[in-house]
């Protein structure tokens, strides 16, 4: 099964920067797309946001290359 959201962890490593600074890039998302914070954020959210290719980081994401 593939993996369809983004965890701080994973946008660290992607965007080379701390956990903690990562974590609130996640709380901004959750406030940019009106999310409760139970909720998650997709990888193509992620991208948007980012202006990120989605296929680039779907599969490095998905096939364990971070």
């Amino acid at each position: 099964m593939k993996q369809l959201c983004i965890h701080a962890k994973e946008i660290a490593i992607i965007k080379g920067q701390s956990i903690d600074t990562a974590r609130k890039l996640l709380r901004t998302l959750k406030d940019v797309y009106g999310k409760q914070p139970h909720q998650s954020i997709t990888i193509r959210e992620f991208c948007d946001y980012e202006d990120l290719p989605f296929d680039v980081v779907f599969n490095m994401i998905n096939r364990g290359k971070i």
